[in-house]
């Protein structure tokens, strides 16, 4: 897996899981090192029949500071 060989201490907090007929979607914090702030990533799976047909992503860097009071998570 490429991120891990890049990122070898990357850390997957998964926040929520929603699963809807053929759609599930996580809501993570991504980090690809100790420390950092992370990546808010939303993942979203299709399924037919068990298996993955299709997969989409969305990732945006937690900034420093936030331009409202609301959090990423």
């Amino acid at each position: 897996m490429p991120w891990r060989d890049e990122s070898p201490e990357l850390h997957l907090d998964i926040k929520r899981t929603i699963a809807e007929g053929d759609l599930v979607v996580t809501h993570s914090n991504l980090h690809l090192a100790p420390g950092d702030r992370g990546m808010a990533v939303a993942d979203f799976w299709r399924l037919e029949d068990g298996r993955i047909v299709e997969y989409w992503d969305v990732i945006q860097e937690v900034p420093e500071q936030a331009s409202n009071d609301n959090t990423m998570f």
